[in-house]
């Protein structure tokens, strides 16, 4: 994830670089609705990913199997419908945001690469999952190393080399992602992996159930990029390319620290999954309380860094930032950097409850993180202006952090009543 996450950072930095400010706002409009569409395959690789686990440590080998088999096939085929469906509306999405001109046409043809690609790319995540379940944690950390390896050499190749336009940006992240897809499947369709393809059976109670687990990072994601499309249609109304520019440099920053929360957490998901299937519920806390420590260490941390460098960072994504830019980025990462003071307490304990199939208070916390907090504060901070934008962030993190805190308690009175009984 630490790769994946430099790779998003380079991304940002090779487009502001080699093809300008415009570009830069471009990916930044349209990357809400790529990340939607990744986030349906996520859905059902998250979703299949904790159920497959759990099954596995009920020695229920043949159910995982078939999950694992109905998964794949889903995710393909959602991939081609919702691909289809975001390309010929991408005219439309780009212009509902209120952008015009080159503006409009660089966020439609990045938003359309994405689009072509996406019945091959989306699954590469799930691949990561079902890779790591089955214990090939190396050959799926080599993996994502290599996505990200490959991706930034060949957009570095088609930006600043051949100078290549904004599709080739797109182009570069996708041909990664494919080629990773392509080596993920070698173990399981050689029949070396503990997952095994086999013939599909289909079920309502499968598909509720992968629906229902991959419900709370879902509707993170897709309540994230409809906040995230609400904030941009308001910054391009209130401070044009300018003020998109600067909401994207605050998204890269997040999408440098988020990757790694990401990483900690959701490789943990599968241990705790098979602990709470085998009703080890000390072992369940143990796992967790690293995953917490291991969440805050990496977010103060980010808090700092953040913090003392908003120049320098607002300088990689735009090369030739003036005082008008740097007037607005500084103080705005400055007041996003309060953000992470609490945003890792309700990013582990999401997903905390997501790997012990506990998805109603999951759902409670991510939807609340991404969209209702948000929105209300929009509302409350709107005489701000752009100020009260940057603000919102950091007033979002601390209320799901409260939130969070009253979900653990509830828990932790529900665990002790487990370990009573198991023993």
């Amino acid at each position: 994830m630490l790769a994946s996450a430099l790779y998003q950072t380079i991304d940002g930095i090779f487009v502001g670089q080699f093809i300008g400010a415009t570009a830069f706002a471009a990916i930044n409009l349209a990357m809400p609705f790529v990340i939607i569409n990744f986030s349906l395959a996520d859905l059902i690789g998250v979703g299949s990913a904790i159920p497959i686990s759990i099954c596995l440590g009920k020695k229920q080998e043949q159910e995982a199997h078939n999950i694992f088999t109905c998964s794949c096939l889903m995710i393909v085929i959602t991939g081609a419908l919702i691909g289809a469906v975001m390309y010929a509306g991408a005219p439309f999405l780009i212009r509902l945001m209120g952008a015009e001109g080159e503006f409009a046409d660089l966020a439609v043809q990045y938003l359309r690469v994405y689009a072509i690609c996406s019945p091959l790319s989306t699954i590469v995540f799930a691949m990561d999952n079902f890779l790591r379940i089955c214990g090939f944690i190396r050959g799926s950390m080599f993996l994502n190393l290599l996505m990200s390896v490959l991706s930034a050499v060949l957009e570095f190749l088609f930006l600043g080399v051949f100078r290549w336009g904004i599709w080739a940006a797109a182009l570069a992240t996708c041909f990664g992602m494919i080629i990773c897809v392509f080596l993920a499947f070698i173990p399981f369709i050689r029949g070396k992996a503990l997952l095994r393809f086999c013939r599909p059976r289909f079920s309502i109670r499968m598909i509720r159930q992968i629906l229902v687990c991959g419900c709370p990072n879902f509707l993170n994601n897709i309540a994230g990029r409809i906040t995230s499309i609400l904030m941009n249609a308001i910054l391009v109304r209130m401070g044009g390319e300018t003020a998109v520019s600067v909401y994207g440099i605050l998204m890269y920053a997040d999408g440098f620290v988020q990757p790694l929360l990401y990483g900690m957490c959701d490789s943990l998901q599968p241990a705790v999954g098979y602990n709470w299937g085998a009703q080890k519920f000390s072992r369940v806390r143990a796992i967790e309380k690293c995953c917490f420590a291991a969440s805050g260490i990496v977010s103060i941390a980010a808090v700092f860094v953040i913090a003392f460098l908003p120049e320098q960072i607002t300088r990689m994504f735009v090369a030739d930032a003036g005082a008008e830019i740097l007037r607005i980025s500084i103080p705005a990462l400055r007041l996003f950097s309060l953000t992470y003071i609490t945003r890792w307490l309700s990013f582990a304990t999401q997903s905390y409850m997501l790997a012990i199939e506990k998805p109603l208070p999951a759902s409670l916390i991510s939807v609340s993180t991404a969209l209702i907090f948000p929105v209300i504060l929009i509302a409350a901070l709107w005489p701000l202006g752009l100020t009260g934008i940057w603000i919102n962030f950091a007033a979002t993190s601390l209320l799901a952090g409260i939130l969070s805190l009253i979900i653990l308690r509830k828990l932790r009175y529900e665990l002790g009543r487990a370990d009573g009984a198991a023993s």
